[in-house]
């Protein structure tokens, strides 16, 4: 009965076949203990040489690091380790013996780890964090799923920026000119939520900043929510809800992933409703209170200013600092106008303000969110479109679901790799997915 390593403990005095890899091997005198994987986990083995063939004992002999086998035995509770099992084996077929294998069980470096990814996923942590990741996007869509929302695929291939940046991958398109690959998904999913009420989409995108922090990458995956008839307040109520439901999901279903993160899965625990809610004001405060200081680069090298300019939008050290006092998200709400894009709402009260939100995670992660109430009034739209120098041509079809029943609606846009980061407290965003495009790294 071929079974599964995570599913392991339910044959428990059995006989049970598992198909899948040699992680590790050691031998003490007439006993091996091999360590095998099948992707879901990794259980030990034990090979006692009065109890298998010849055969058994010299092909265990012979096996190198990844060697790919499938393996008869006996599932048995570790006896001295409560909830751990081992494999009392007794068969062996050899599907290949593996070359010597360029991961050794050593350290290496973050280079050499990256040309070889193709490898490295199969170390016990990267296949932890990977499964872990599968575990946040199917909660995404269950919870949306669950809460009403419709999936809505938006393109990738863009005649324009959405975001009115030109950090943009171009191409050839055709007789068509220039096409973009996309920054977000989210004006064509204002277009679903008119058509559809409550959307949602969740897909890869593209921003061709040269950056070569820890919290950037080029390629990576966005999930966007657009509601009809939502404003900001109801977006800020969906938000932490949907969070405290996909961190509080994680610990449940991968305690054992995240144990060997060895995260700490009580600061994850107190991810529940209510977050606290600051205005960009009240967040400026906080920064001039610490004197955290401004860093404008100028051609003689950095400026620090202070106290904090009011306008300015945030970087890493400014964010780490606003949620240092916090134990969960902090929802900065309430934007100036010129540190947000041409889409959001302005405060009918306060026309200098954007009706934005930014969701900081703690521990340090920054921003894993941003969202806003959108610009419903057709006017208003056209005369911001206009104030970045947008091509109009382009947003005319965009300007079009504010002349044909306008709504009030919302939405934001969530960063995968920046969620899977935070949750397992990952040093650098190029573990968060399999294979990462930074500005130096395309292959493999």
């Amino acid at each position: 009965m071929w079974v599964y390593i995570d599913k392991i403990s339910q044959y428990v005095g059995q006989e049970i076949t598992i198909k899948g890899w040699l992680y590790n091997i050691r031998s003490s005198g007439k006993l091996m203990f091999p360590e095998l994987r099948d992707g879901t986990g990794i259980i030990q083995g034990v090979v006692s040489k009065k109890e298998v063939s010849e055969k058994v004992w010299e092909d265990f002999s012979k096996l190198t690091q990844e060697s790919s086998v499938i393996v008869t035995g006996t599932v048995s509770q570790h006896p001295k380790k409560e909830n751990v099992f081992e494999l009392q084996i007794k068969e062996l077929e050899i599907v290949q013996i593996s070359e010597p294998f360029p991961i050794t069980p050593k350290e290496h470096g973050i280079e050499f780890l990256g040309d070889n990814r193709h490898l490295w996923i199969r170390s016990t942590r990267q296949a932890a964090i990977l499964r872990i990741r599968n575990e946040i996007i199917q909660s995404v869509r269950e919870y949306m799923y669950n809460n009403g929302f419709i999936l809505f695929d938006t393109p990738i291939f863009t005649p324009n920026a959405c975001e009115g940046t030109s950090t943009l991958f171009s191409t050839d398109y055709f007789d068509l000119g220039k096409a973009y690959l996309s920054q977000s998904g989210q004006l064509y999913a204002e277009s679903g939520a008119m058509a559809l009420g409550k959307v949602y989409t969740l897909g890869p995108t593209f921003r061709a900043e040269n950056s070569m922090t820890r919290r950037h990458i080029t390629e990576f995956w966005m999930m966007e929510p657009e509601m009809a008839y939502y404003d900001l307040n109801d977006n800020m109520d969906l938000i932490e809800d949907f969070l405290e439901y996909v961190v509080q999901r994680v610990i449940k279903n991968k305690a054992g992933d995240l144990g060997i993160l060895q995260r700490d899965i009580s600061k994850l625990e107190k991810v529940k409703k209510p977050f606290p809610r600051i205005t960009y004001d009240e967040a400026i405060e906080i920064l001039r209170k610490k004197d955290i200081a401004l860093i404008k680069k100028t051609s003689e090298g950095e400026e620090q200013i202070r106290p904090f300019p009011w306008g300015e939008d945030f970087g890493a050290p400014h964010e780490e600092a606003i949620v240092e006092d916090f134990d969960k998200p902090v929802m900065v709400h309430r934007w100036p106008v010129q540190a947000k894009a041409f889409y959001m709402k302005r405060d009918p009260e306060n026309r200098d303000i954007a009706l934005g939100v930014d969701v900081l995670a703690p521990e340090g992660f920054g921003e894993i969110i941003g969202g806003s109430q959108r610009e419903d009034n057709y006017d208003f739209l056209l005369e911001r479109i206009k104030e970045h120098d947008l091509p109009l041509e382009e947003f005319q079809w965009y300007l079009d679901l504010r002349k044909f029943g306008s709504v009030p609606h919302s939405g934001f846009g969530l960063g995968i790799e920046r969620l899977v980061s935070w949750i397992c407290n990952l040093e650098h965003i190029r573990e968060a997915i399999p294979y990462v495009r930074r500005p130096n790294r395309i292959r493999p």
